[in-house]
């Protein structure tokens, strides 16, 4: 039996994780090196440039078309993946929504004659 997504090259998504999938904060170090490692075989699979080789692979593609519920290690990082693609990042500030008017201070001083 030939060995499942056995890949040409590492597989980077620079314009989406320019530092790396482990350094993301996205996935977890074993998702990330999973998907350094095999992840270029997963792809050429999924978009049809490459024929699947056993039944884990062409069980992978049953995932990739939704007709299978993701349960190897291969399928739920793929498939988290493509999640992490489609999902809007959100932007933390520490600022609020609103602006201060310039000079407006949030609290003011009462000056008090104390005689």
């Amino acid at each position: 039996m030939q060995q499942s997504f056995v890949a040409t090259r590492r597989f980077f998504d620079d314009r989406n994780f320019p530092r790396g999938f482990t350094r993301s904060g996205r996935f977890t170090l074993a998702e990330g090196n999973l998907l350094e490692k095999h992840g270029f075989a997963m792809q050429q699979l999924e978009q049809g440039a490459r024929e699947p080789v056993n039944e884990e692979e062409q069980r992978f593609l049953l995932v990739c078309r939704g007709e299978a519920e993701a349960s190897s290690a291969y399928e739920k990082t793929w498939v988290k993946y493509k999640q992490r693609l489609n999902e809007k990042r959100k932007f933390h500030t520490v600022f609020g929504k609103k602006r201060i008017a310039d000079g407006a201070d949030d609290f003011s001083y009462v000056e008090t004659d104390s005689d």
